[in-house]
C-alpha cells in the first residue's frame, strides 16, 4: 500500500481529493478560505485544484463560492457498482424488511467506521436512520462489531491499538480489552448485538456476508427499538431470516 511517504504516493492527486472530501463535509457552499482551511493546504494550492476540478465539471463556481456538482456521484457509483452482490442486495433487503418488518441494511468496513452501501426503512422510522454512505464509528453498532470481528488476527490488533473508541452513551464499550472480548465473542457465535451503544433508543442484530471463499466482505443487521426486543428475542425472530438473506448475497458474489 502507498503511503505519503512512498515513492509510488502521488501527492497531488491525493491531495485533490482531499479537496473534494472537504467539500463533500460541506452542507453550504464555501470559499476558497474555508476550503483551504478545511484540507489545511495553501490558497494558491487549493484554487489550482478547484479551477482542475471546475473545467472537469466536478465542481461550479459563481466567482466566490464553490460546490460539488452531481458528476461527484459517479466516483461513488463506481465503487458500488464494481460490488458483485450491489446490485442483488436492493431487492434482497426488500424483501427482508417485508419479511421481519423491521429496517434492514447493508455495510462495509472503511478503516474505524462503516459505510451504508443499502439501507430499507421500515415504517417506523429510528430515532436515526443512516441513508446509503452514512458513515457510523464501528465499534458502536453491530455491523461494525461483526466486520470488526472478521478481521483477521493482526488487523484487529491493528485496529485496538489504534482506534479512537469515542463514548456515546453509558453503555458504550470504549476500553479496549473489553472490546476484544465482545468481537472473539462475536466471531465465535457468528453473529452480534449491540444494544444502545451508539443512540440509547437503538439495538441491533448483524450477519457476515461472506464471499464464494469464505471471506467476510459486507455486513447485514436489523435495527431495532431498544427496550421492545433483548438479545434472544432477536436471536429468535431475526437471526434466521438475516442468514438467508446473507447466503442470497453470497450466491451473487
Amino acid at each position: 500500500m502507498a503511503t505519503p511517504e512512498s515513492e509510488s504516493f502521488v501527492r497531488t492527486f491525493a491531495r485533490g481529493l482531499r479537496v473534494i472530501e472537504a467539500m463533500g463535509e460541506s452542507s453550504t457552499h464555501q470559499n476558497l478560505a474555508e476550503i483551504a482551511e478545511a484540507v489545511e493546504l495553501p490558497r494558491t494550492a487549493v484554487r489550482r485544484f478547484l479551477m482542475t476540478l471546475i473545467d472537469m465539471n466536478f465542481v461550479r463556481t459563481d466567482g466566490k463560492r464553490y460546490w460539488l456538482t452531481p458528476r461527484v456521484l459517479r466516483l461513488g457509483l463506481s465503487y458500488l457498482s464494481s460490488l458483485p452482490y450491489w446490485r442483488e442486495a436492493q431487492p434482497t433487503l426488500e424483501e427482508l424488511m417485508a419479511r421481519i418488518r423491521q429496517s434492514c441494511a447493508m455495510s462495509v468496513l472503511d478503516g474505524e467506521d462503516i459505510v451504508y452501501v443499502q439501507r430499507q426503512h421500515a415504517s417506523r422510522i429510528l430515532p436515526m436512520s443512516p441513508s446509503l454512505g452514512s458513515r457510523l464509528p464501528a465499534h458502536l453498532v453491530s455491523m461494525g462489531r461483526m466486520l470488526l470481528a472478521s478481521l483477521p488476527d493482526q488487523e484487529m490488533d491493528d485496529y485496538l491499538s489504534h482506534a479512537t473508541l469515542k463514548r456515546r452513551t453509558n453503555a458504550t464499550i470504549v476500553e479496549p480489552s473489553r472490546l476484544r472480548d465482545e468481537l472473539l465473542k462475536v466471531r465465535t457465535q457468528g453473529y452480534a448485538w449491540v444494544d444502545g451503544e451508539l443512540d440509547e433508543a437503538i439495538c441491533g442484530l448483524a450477519v457476515p456476508v461472506r464471499d464464494q471463499q469464505g471471506a467476510t466482505i459486507a455486513a447485514l443487521n436489523v435495527s431495532l427499538p431498544s427496550g421492545q426486543f433483548t438479545c434472544e428475542m432477536a436471536v429468535t425472530s431475526f437471526l434466521p431470516e438475516l442468514r438467508l438473506a446473507a447466503s442470497r448475497l453470497r450466491a451473487a458474489t
